[in-house]
């Protein structure tokens, strides 16, 4: 599933490209930044906690422009902090971890259990395939990726989601189909992107990471992401397509 590399003897024309940056380079690169930053930024989501403590301590009211600082203290320390667990997410893409056949309704039980599903969501199961050969760790981040995408984007209380597993030929085709606002069609490539959200992160909490991390996934087990457009109606398909 995963492509592995064969050893060869070192080209000496290319020892000037070989000695800039590889892709692993970087990601590792991600992978300690966010790792040793996230220790520190922990420190700073409590520090707001600690200055209200002391200041109710000392008989000061905790009102007007104090409270307001404290609450945007506390909305940007746990925005970056959201940041940079995405950030680590991505980076662990593919590592330390066996590839192996996985039950997928098994899988999807366990994101299930982990994630957030607000009250007047549902989450309806349509697997016509059993088994996907994938890492055990990524099969679930690529999961929890598209249904946590789903209920953060939907712009209404109540929400229906729908994830579908089939084969098609020497494919397995993992869908996952909400019924919010949808995505335009000219933006489907952008949302794939790393960062990238259509809507203000103060009317939509999220670092932006959740397709791009979907999109890693696929590419590493030789695959594609694609997002659907629905003909009628309302909502968003986005379709993940690995070699079965």
């Amino acid at each position: 599933m995963i492509p592995s590399a064969t050893p060869r003897a070192p080209d000496p024309s290319s020892a000037a490209a070989s000695s800039e940056p590889t892709s692993k380079d970087f990601e590792d690169f991600i992978y300690l930044i966010s790792h040793d930053v996230r220790n520190s930024v922990r420190a700073l989501i409590e520090l707001p906690q600690w200055i209200a403590e002391d200041l109710t301590e000392a008989g000061v009211k905790i009102d007007g422009s104090v409270a307001e600082s404290i609450e945007l203290m506390n909305k940007h320390t746990g925005r970056l902090d959201r940041m940079l667990v995405d950030l680590l997410t991505f980076s662990r893409v593919g590592r330390m971890q066996n590839v192996e056949e996985v039950q997928i309704d098994a899988a999807l039980s366990e994101v299930l259990e982990e994630i957030h599903i607000p009250q007047g969501f549902t989450v309806l199961r349509a697997l016509d395939c059993d088994v996907l050969k994938i890492g055990e760790r990524d099969i679930m981040t690529l999961l929890t990726a598209l249904i946590s995408n789903a209920v953060k984007h939907h712009d209404r209380t109540i929400g229906k989601i729908v994830v579908a597993c089939y084969r098609d030929r020497h494919e397995v085709v993992l869908t996952v189909r909400d019924n919010g606002p949808g995505i335009p069609a000219g933006y489907h490539e952008r949302v794939l992107g790393a960062m990238t959200t259509l809507r203000p992160r103060d009317e939509v909490e999220g670092s932006g990471m959740g397709l791009a991390i979907t999109r890693k996934i696929a590419l590493l087990y030789e695959g594609s992401v694609s997002i659907k457009e629905i003909s009628e109606g309302r909502g968003t398909t986005i379709e993940v397509r690995l070699p079965a």
